[in-house]
């Protein structure tokens, strides 16, 4: 029940009753009113700034986790970069180097992304500053990766093929030491044994007995094995790929035909005296690129260091050839 109020008049001296008009009841009623909705404001403001509600605790909670998996992101970047740089740089100054490739420049390894800018859509936002760096370097560390993975792929290759080609180089004498009479003649200058003028013996002479085994000394496919060259009599040519040729020539017969494909250290013929010889040997070149060069550089596959020194001797010495 509504309290009944009272007010003092001094005219009649005497106590009367309070009676509100309807107009004060209603400015009383308004004055409460927007009290309460400002008081209801002040403390839903003061709620929002200062207290947080679960929700909020809990994108908090996310937000701060985000942060610090980023940060370890970042972290395990910057140990893949490290690794990447010791791969790239042994890639650069080992791998390349040995197989004779040119290096990968830095620029082109660590060349960023020019033109529009990508991270448009991750500006404007309370870290994006953080984001936007990691986005970065994961874009530039992907790029060093397919860099580096497509120069592996050319290492790969470049050794299946080095790998053929120290196979097919010839590396062996062709006629073994124990069924050698003698070197007879080594390549240069040379008297000709019919003429008995000086003239270039493109070749090495090694004498030994007729039917004496002769040898492949580089992988490849015969290219021809008959008698129609001049001087050679019946003769060997082996195409060894790479620009290397070998030939074997004076033989008494064959043991490969033309087109077959035979290996470093494979029978491929007998010592004879065909064609222009002046007694049992075999006559042996070594061309690179189509031009005759010294075949005493190719016997490391077989020959110890003493007689590979022995050879050298007997080879500088300038007498007659065989043929």
């Amino acid at each position: 029940m509504a309290k009944v109020k009272y007010y003092y008049d001094s005219d009649t001296l005497s106590y009367k009753k309070v009676v509100l008009r309807k107009r004060d009841k209603f400015k009383k009623f308004l004055v409460f009113f927007l009290g309460a909705i400002s008081f209801g404001l002040i403390f839903m403001f003061i709620s929002f700034q200062f207290v947080e509600s679960p929700k909020e605790k809990a994108q908090k909670r996310e937000l701060e986790n985000l942060k610090l998996r980023y940060g370890l992101l970042d972290k395990k970047m910057a140990q893949i970069e490290n690794v990447l740089d010791g791969i790239q740089h042994r890639d650069n100054d080992i791998y390349r180097l040995y197989f004779e490739a040119n290096p990968i420049p830095d620029e082109q390894r660590k060349a960023g992304f020019g033109g529009v800018n990508r991270y448009k859509s991750l500006e404007g936002f309370e870290n994006s500053e953080m984001i936007i760096d990691v986005s970065k370097k994961m874009d530039i560390l992907s790029k060093q990766l397919y860099i580096q993975s497509k120069s592996l792929d050319e290492i790969i290759n470049l050794a299946e093929d080095k790998e053929k080609l120290l196979a097919s180089i010839p590396a062996i004498q062709p006629v073994n030491n124990e069924d050698l009479t003698r070197m007879a003649s080594g390549y240069g200058w040379r008297s000709d044994p019919f003429t008995k003028a000086r003239k270039m013996h493109k070749g090495m002479d090694f004498t030994a007995p007729t039917g004496t085994p002769i040898y492949a000394s580089g992988n490849g496919k015969i290219y021809r094995a008959d008698n129609r060259a001049s001087g050679f009599g019946e003769h060997i040519e082996i195409d060894h790929g790479y620009g290397y040729k070998t030939i074997y020539a004076h033989l008494s017969k064959y043991n490969v035909k033309q087109g077959q494909t035979v290996k470093r250290g494979d029978l491929i013929g007998f010592v004879g005296n065909t064609g222009r010889s002046s007694g049992p040997h075999l006559h042996y070149e070594v061309h690179k690129n189509g031009k005759p060069i010294n075949p005493i550089n190719f016997y490391y596959g077989n020959l110890t260091p003493d007689e590979f020194e022995e050879m050298l001797k007997i080879a500088a010495q300038e007498g007659q050839s065989f043929d």
